[in-house]
């Protein structure tokens, strides 16, 4: 493929990467107006913010490999044809049953966009440099999304009603139908095995199961139905994985963790996750509900967050050409530790520069994981199990995500609840009880809530650092990743095929 060619189908990839991560935080904004126009509960809320999530995480796995089998671009245009259709029924919608049924259906479809845009830059640059700068510019893509979400989500919400929010992603998706036939190769394994519905079920039901039994441990809700799904979600994802490890072509080729460095980014993938969507949920909220800030303000406050990413994620190719892979990720997550440090100096009357300089070094750090480490995941697997690759990438991302939301933000609670010796259990819940108290009783309630609230975002911090730091170690202990860790894998895949 032409060079020129293959940057301007980069271009192209570009815009499901962006908008699927946008997709997923856009509508956090939308979520009062709409659901005070189609009159939807506290549970049908949590199903429409929860359900387009749940279903990218859960099918991730199964569009990776059958984009391998299928075709990768087939796959990305019909997911592309797909979100077009059902983000205009989304907009449209005339009920909270109608929009969570399509919110899940876009899940489905933003499931097909992520493993095939990453494993369509496999192809299209063999050149090993070239290859380096595309991952990392789809990185920053896929972070920066997420941080402009919200503040794209305010502004069209200032001019237009709930609906512009899902209608934002039709013009891009159109885009992408039209060049995307004639800019974007097509890739098929020629070792694709016949479709396997039982393995894509297991997969799908697993991974439901977990993230909804962390998030249902995050929301606080009652223990037991979390803790069953957690148990059902973990016995349902061994009897997968005993099935790929006994099927010659499996949905997954579990096979890859062979290859230490591929298993060892994968693993920080999934920690670095936690600790920044641990270290974002505490963030957010101490914007709103300690400083005061509006939602808008704090989506536009909280940016330096997604940009660190990006601004980490472009810059890791030159950090790459002067150091090893391996130097570059671990130098990056020693800057995250950092950042969390920061964070433990914030106060409860004056903490905005320092939480924002803590975000931002925070964020900045993990880019040379999400670029390099991404790229070492693709590029140590043969070309025909990319997409495979990119979707265990993808899966690692989302599980750290929802990982961090449930086990830090229950931190957080347990630090919350102990500096206020037990008399309240949530911030939110002080400053709605503090309407009904005097004046002299309302501002010492807010002060003390308050300041135990930053006491657990400090506590994070220390958390995220201990997380990053231990991620910096692991990365320096990982092999190199050079052409000679390539081979193996290709042969050890290869034997495993004969």
């Amino acid at each position: 493929m032409r060079v020129n060619r293959a940057w301007l189908g980069l271009a192209v990839l570009m815009l499901p990467t962006l908008l699927v991560a946008m997709d997923m935080t856009a509508l956090l904004l939308a979520l009062p107006r709409l659901s005070a126009d189609l009159g939807a509960g506290n549970v049908q809320q949590l199903w429409i913010s929860d359900s387009y999530g749940l279903m990218v995480a859960g099918l991730v796995i199964t569009m990776g490999t059958l984009g391998d089998r299928i075709g990768r671009r087939r796959l990305l245009m019909t997911g592309a044809a797909a979100f077009v259709v059902l983000s205009v029924a989304a907009a449209f919608a005339v009920s909270p049953l109608m929009l969570i049924v399509v919110r899940a259906l876009l899940g489905v479809a933003g499931a097909t966009l992520a493993p095939s845009t990453l494993a369509l830059i496999t192809n299209m640059f063999r050149d090993e440099r070239q290859r380096g700068k595309a991952i990392a510019i789809w990185a920053t893509c896929q972070f920066t999304g997420g941080a402009l979400g919200p503040v794209l989500a305010g502004l069209l919400l200032q001019h237009f009603w709930w609906g512009s929010v899902f209608l934002a992603a039709v013009p891009a998706m159109l885009v992408l139908l039209l060049a995307g036939p004639v800019l974007l190769p097509e890739f098929r394994s020629d070792r694709a095995g016949r479709p396997d519905p039982a393995s894509a079920a297991l997969s799908l039901v697993a991974v439901l199961l977990l993230i909804y039994g962390v998030k249902q441990l995050a929301v606080g809700s009652a223990p037991a139905g979390p803790a069953v799904a957690l148990v059902v979600g973990a016995a349902v994802g061994l009897l997968f994985v005993r099935r790929q490890l006994r099927l010659p072509a499996p949905l997954l080729d579990l096979r890859l963790l062979r290859n230490r460095p591929f298993t060892a980014v994968l693993v920080a993938l999934v920690f670095a996750g936690i600790a920044m969507a641990g270290t974002g949920l505490l963030v957010t909220q101490y914007l709103q509900s300690v400083l005061g800030h509006s939602p808008l303000t704090s989506a536009l406050l909280f940016a330096p967050m997604g940009l660190g990413v990006a601004v980490g994620t472009l810059t890791a190719p030159a950090l790459a050409r002067r150091m090893r892979h391996t130097t570059a990720i671990a130098g990056g997550l020693t800057a995250s530790a950092l950042g969390g440090l920061l964070l433990t100096g914030v106060r409860a009357t004056s903490g905005l520069p320092l939480v924002m300089t803590g975000i931002a070094v925070l964020a900045l750090g993990t880019g040379p994981l999400f670029a390099l480490g991404t790229g070492l995941v693709v590029g140590s697997v043969p070309a025909e199990r990319a997409g495979s690759a990119a979707s265990m990438s993808e899966t690692g991302n989302y599980f750290g995500g929802s990982l961090g939301f449930a086990l830090l933000g229950v931190l957080a609670a347990v630090v919350y609840r102990d500096r206020m010796h037990g008399t309240s259990d949530s911030l939110a819940g002080a400053i709605a009880a503090g309407r009904h108290l005097p004046a002299g009783q309302r501002a010492e309630l807010l002060h003390s809530a308050r300041e135990a609230f930053t006491a657990s975002l400090h506590v994070i911090g220390v958390v995220a650092a201990v997380i990053f730091a231990g991620l910096a170690v692991l990365t320096l202990a990982m092999r190199p990743a050079t052409r000679a860790t390539h081979a193996p894998a290709l042969r050890d895949y290869e034997s495993t095929r004969s």
